[in-house]
């Protein structure tokens, strides 16, 4: 039997903004607001989102950020700097006690991005699960599509998108990142390295770790040409039935609120995990 789930796409918008509506998802349906929800959204600006757990102090460079024109967030959830810039992004919510999600959180990334994997088959793209050993998943390191996750998205070991994952007040929040191109010269501008020729061939690597939709395809994607296809595959991959989720003048006051008070904020994007604590 197919699930009844509510759909939205918010096109283009900042990255606070974008951030906060993630956000103001988890409360919702926290509060009984709304049913499971997808989430389609672009970014009005080039913008680099670090994970909640992660340190930007001799790390990022915000000389660089301005130098670009970027714009600079922090995500609720974990994970590394990921550069959002020519893509598609999408985010759900569900229950954590939803019979469909497992408790283990890999096994709940390998549920959930069913729709990711669909999406990109009707691209014609042959993507498959990453799957790593206990050495490969023990890495780290400060740029997302160096290095894939369990159950991420990968053609011929090459990541293809990025996946987070946070569980708060009993919802589950997943939101992800699917290139159609990706600028690599700009991402690497946007952290600190000890030399120039390190900068180099770190990103001379990276094109041996990370590949793009438009890049497997040789087309140039466009964002709507994106959201067709990846909401046919979360209706097939997750078994859905998408209906257009409407909200009310207050709820996308709210948004714009929290994106104000938190996500614009350098207390909230710089400061280390305890000082942030108390914000929002």
């Amino acid at each position: 039997m197919k699930k009844h789930w509510a759909f939205i796409n918010t096109g283009f918008q900042d990255a606070a903004w974008n951030m906060a509506f993630d956000e103001c998802l988890i409360n919702w349906h926290h509060e009984g607001k709304i049913p499971p929800t997808l989430r389609f959204y672009g970014w009005k600006e080039p913008s680099l989102s670090v994970g909640y757990f992660q340190k930007v102090n001799k790390k990022i460079n915000f000389d660089a950020i301005e130098r670009h024109g970027c714009q600079f967030v922090r995500r609720l959830t974990g994970g590394s700097a990921v550069l959002h810039d020519d893509e598609l992004t999408y985010s759900l919510v569900i229950s954590e006690n939803d019979p469909d999600i497992p408790i283990s959180v890999q096994e709940a990334y390998h549920v959930l991005s069913k729709g990711v994997f669909e999406g990109y088959r009707n691209l014609g793209i042959p993507a498959e699960y990453a799957i790593l050993d206990r050495e490969r998943a023990r890495g780290r390191t400060a740029i997302c599509f160096e290095k894939p996750a369990i159950y991420e998205m990968v053609v011929d070991g090459k990541k293809l998108s990025g996946n987070a994952q946070t569980r708060q007040k009993g919802v589950l929040m997943q939101h992800g990142s699917i290139p159609m191109s990706m600028n690599t010269v700009m991402l690497f501008d946007l952290f600190l390295f000890s030399s120039e020729r390190l900068r180099e061939r770190s990103r001379d690597a990276f094109h041996k770790k990370a590949v793009t939709i438009n890049q497997l395809t040789n087309r140039v994607y466009q964002y709507d040409m994106l959201t067709d296809a990846f909401k046919e595959g979360f209706k097939k991959g997750l078994d859905l039935e998408l209906h257009p989720l409407q909200l009310t003048e207050t709820q996308w006051e709210e948004v714009q609120q929290l994106a104000q008070s938190k996500y614009e904020t350098k207390a909230w994007n710089i400061n280390s995990n305890k000082e942030r604590a108390s914000i929002g």
